[in-house]
C-alpha cells in the first residue's frame, strides 16, 4: 500500500462512527450485510434505491478495498438548466469536434460553490439536509436571472458572474459550508474567487478565435433554472484517467481484468512504464478489481462520467422543491447530450460555419502488412523451390502483383494482408456512410499504402472517379527501413498493369531519388512539412485530400500544417507504435481566418482480435 493511501486510511478510520436509521440502511441491514459496507454501498450509488445499493454490493463482491474506511468526496455545484443548459450542451458538443477535447470537456457546465470535500459514509444524509436548509433559506432571496459575461484569455474561455449575483452566490455557499460543518462535521471551503462558469480551459492558443465564435452563439439572457447539485466522486482515483471500455474482454490470465462493454476505468499513467506494450493496468469503477486489459478495448472517458448525483435544491421564482436526480432528465453527466430542441439562432450560426468548413484533410496509415503478422521471413514462407508464390496461410494475399524486377524486392515493401485488404474496405465504405466527399488521393510509394488507397476507393464508390497520386515525399521515417536502403517500389507502369487506378500524369514534389537512406529526424520533419503544404496548395477545390501513408505520417503531416512544432524525436517513436491499422486523423480548413484546425474524423477506427495460427493435430490427435 502507498504511503500517501495508508495515512488516508488512517486519517479516516480514527474518526468517530454513529450508526445511521435511514430506511435504505435497516433494509440492507436486514440482509445481513454489515453495516459500514452497507452504508459504503448507499455513498456510492447516491443513496436513491436499495436495488442500486444491492447491485453496487453484488458488483464489488471481490473489490479487496470493500472494508476499507474511505469515504467519498462530495462538491457542490450550481447547474444550469433549460433553454441555457441547451446552448451550452451544444457548445460543449461543437466546440469538442471542431477543435478537440479541453479540460472543460471533462466536467459538464457548473458553476463551481464548494470544491470536494469528504464526509463519513455515515453522514452523507445529513449534507441532504443541509442542502435543503440552505437552498430554503436562500429561496427568496436567490435572483432569477444571473449576469453573466463573457472573458476570454489564451488559456481559458468563460462566463464572469457579475460582482452583486455573485456576492449571493459566495454568500450561499459559505452558508452551505456553515450548515454542513455543523450537522455532519465536514470542512467545506466555500467560493470565494471570480464566480465563473468555464466553457473551455488549456486549450491551444490557435483555437481562441473558433472557440469565441462558437461562444458568441451562447445568449446568457436565455431562460434557466439554477439548480443546487451536490455530487460525489471516489477520492482514491482523483488523478487517474478515465476510460470506457468499448468492447468485453474475458480474460486470458489469472491478473487480467474481466471488463464489459461500457465500464469505466481507472487508469494511472504513473503506472504503466513496466507493462507490455498494447497493455494498460487499472481498475474497474463497476467492480473495484484491477488487472490488465488490452488498451485498444477502451477510449478516453470523461472525468466526471463516473461522478454521482445525489441531490439538488431547484431555485424556482413560483415555488420550491427538493430533488433527487432522477426526477432531473435534462442534466447528464458525460457532456456529449444532444438535445433536439436547440434554438433556432444556435442551429443558424453552426450551419453558417459548417458550411465554411468544406476542404478536409483525412491522413490514415495503411491497414495491416502481411509481415506485421508473418513476421520478416514471410516471403520465404510462400515461394516454391522455383521461386513462384503460394499462398501458406488464408491471411496471405491470394496472390502478389507482377514486377519485372525480383520478387524478393517483396521482402522490403510487403503487400497488404488480407485481413489488411478488408480493413481498407470496410473503411472505405464507413467513410461513404458518412457522405464523405474525397476529391483527392495521395498515397506513400509503399504497395501497402497503395494498395490501402485502391481498397478505400472501391469501398468508397469512387475507383472509377479518383485516381491515386503516388507521392514519394509521403514515405516514412528512412531511419527506420530495416534494409538501411530505400526500398526498391513498383513502378507507376507496373501498378498501373496491375490494374492499381493510379494517375499517370502526376508528377510528385519531392521525386524519389531524393530520399535519402537513414535520414535524420529534422530530415524527415522538414520533408514531412514541405510535402503536405505543397499538396494543399495544389488541392484548392472543396472536399477531402485523403492521404495514406504511415504510423509517422499522422502527426508529422498534421501538426505542422495546423501550427504546431514537432514532437520530440525522444518521444516520437513512443508516439508512432500506439497507432493501430487505418488509425486516422482529420484537419479542417477555417478559410476565412487562413488556417486549418484539427477535429473528430468522420469514422472510428477499426478494432479486432489477434488470431493464432492453428494446427488441428496439436490437441486433436496428439496426447
Amino acid at each position: 500500500m502507498a504511503v500517501a493511501e495508508t495515512q488516508l486510511y488512517a486519517k479516516v478510520s480514527n474518526k468517530h462512527r454513529n450508526k445511521s436509521t435511514s430506511s435504505l440502511l435497516e433494509s440492507l441491514l436486514t440482509k445481513g450485510f454489515p453495516a459500514h459496507i452497507a452504508q459504503k454501498a448507499l455513498a456510492a450509488t447516491g443513496q436513491k434505491t436499495i436495488e442500486d445499493a444491492a447491485k453496487w454490493l453484488h458488483s464489488h463482491c471481490n473489490d479487496p478495498s470493500l472494508d476499507d474506511p474511505i469515504p467519498q468526496e462530495y462538491a457542490l455545484y450550481l447547474c444550469p438548466t433549460g433553454s441555457l443548459h441547451n446552448y451550452l450542451q451544444e457548445f460543449w458538443k461543437e466546440s469538442k469536434r471542431q477543435c478537440g477535447k479541453n479540460r472543460a470537456h471533462e466536467i459538464f457546465p457548473h458553476i463551481t460553490l464548494c470544491d470536494f470535500f469528504t464526509c463519513e459514509d455515515q453522514k452523507v444524509e445529513l449534507l441532504y439536509e443541509a442542502l435543503k436548509r440552505v437552498g430554503e433559506s436562500f429561496s427568496q432571496c436567490f435572483p432569477p436571472f444571473i449576469s453573466l459575461s463573457l472573458h476570454s484569455s489564451t488559456s481559458y474561455l468563460g462566463f464572469f458572474v457579475g460582482d452583486s449575483h455573485a456576492n449571493i452566490l459566495k454568500e450561499f455557499a459559505t452558508a452551505f459550508s456553515a450548515e454542513a460543518s455543523a450537522l455532519a462535521d465536514c470542512h467545506v471551503k466555500p467560493c470565494q474567487k471570480q464566480v465563473h462558469l468555464t466553457l473551455a480551459h488549456k486549450f491551444y492558443p490557435h483555437h481562441q478565435k473558433t472557440l469565441e465564435q462558437l461562444a458568441k452563439s451562447i445568449n446568457p439572457g436565455e431562460a434557466c433554472q439554477w439548480v443546487a447539485a451536490l455530487y460525489s466522486r471516489d477520492m482514491r482515483f482523483v488523478h487517474y484517467q478515465t476510460l470506457r471500455a468499448v468492447f468485453q474482454y474475458k480474460p486470458q490470465n489469472i491478473d487480467e481484468l474481466m471488463i464489459n462493454a461500457g465500464d469505466f476505468l481507472y487508469v494511472d499513467p504513473t503506472q504503466q512504464s513496466d507493462v507490455s506494450e498494447g497493455w494498460v493496468i487499472g481498475t474497474s469503477h463497476r467492480t473495484g478489481c484491477r488487472g490488465f486489459l488490452p488498451e485498444n478495448y477502451t477510449e478516453r472517458a470523461n472525468e466526471s462520467d463516473t461522478w454521482v448525483k445525489h441531490r439538488e435544491y431547484a431555485f424556482v421564482p413560483a415555488s420550491r422543491f427538493f430533488t433527487q436526480t432522477e426526477n432531473e432528465p435534462n442534466v447528464k453527466l458525460n457532456g456529449e447530450v444532444h438535445n433536439p430542441i436547440m434554438s433556432r439562432s444556435v442551429a443558424n450560426i453552426l450551419s453558417v460555419q459548417n458550411t465554411t468548413l468544406r476542404r478536409g484533410l483525412l491522413v490514415m496509415r495503411h491497414g495491416e502488412r502481411v509481415d506485421q503478422v508473418f513476421g520478416k521471413s514471410w516471403l520465404q514462407q510462400c515461394l516454391t523451390a522455383d521461386g513462384k508464390y503460394h499462398r501458406a496461410d488464408l491471411n496471405f494475399p491470394s496472390f502478389l502483383p507482377k514486377r519485372r524486377d525480383s520478387m524478393k524486392h517483396f521482402e522490403y515493401d510487403p503487400p497488404l494482408s488480407c485481413c489488411g485488404i478488408f480493413q481498407s474496405r470496410l473503411t472505405g465504405e464507413a467513410l461513404l456512410d458518412q457522405e464523405v466527399a474525397v476529391s483527392y488521393v495521395y498515397s506513400s510509394p509503399a504497395l501497402r499504402c497503395i494498395q490501402t488507397a485502391q481498397n478505400i476507393l472501391e469501398g468508397l464508390k469512387l475507383d472509377q472517379k479518383v485516381k491515386i497520386r503516388v507521392e514519394p515525399g509521403l514515405f516514412e521515417w528512412t531511419k527506420w527501413e530495416a534494409s538501411r536502403l530505400i526500398p526498391n517500389f513498383m513502378t507507376v507502369t507496373e501498378l498501373t498493369e496491375a490494374s492499381y487506378k493510379i494517375d499517370t500524369s502526376y508528377r510528385g514534389n519531392f521525386p524519389l531519388s531524393s530520399l535519402v537512406p537513414s535520414e535524420t529526424y529534422e530530415e524527415y520533419v522538414s520533408r514531412s512539412s514541405t510535402v503536405i503544404k505543397q499538396i494543399v496548395t495544389s488541392c484548392p477545390s472543396k472536399g477531402v485530400i485523403l492521404i495514406v501513408g504511415h504510423g509517422s505520417s499522422l502527426a508529422s503531416f498534421t501538426r505542422p500544417l495546423i501550427g504546431l512544432p514537432a514532437r520530440e524525436s525522444s518521444n516520437f517513436a513512443q508516439v508512432v507504435r500506439k497507432i493501430p491499422s487505418l488509425g486516422m486523423c482529420f484537419c479542417e480548413e477555417l478559410k476565412e481566418e487562413n488556417k486549418w484546425q484539427m477535429v473528430n474524423p468522420p469514422v472510428k477506427t477499426l478494432t479486432h482480435g489477434a488470431n493464432a495460427a492453428f494446427n488441428w493435430r496439436n490437441g486433436i490427435l496428439d496426447d
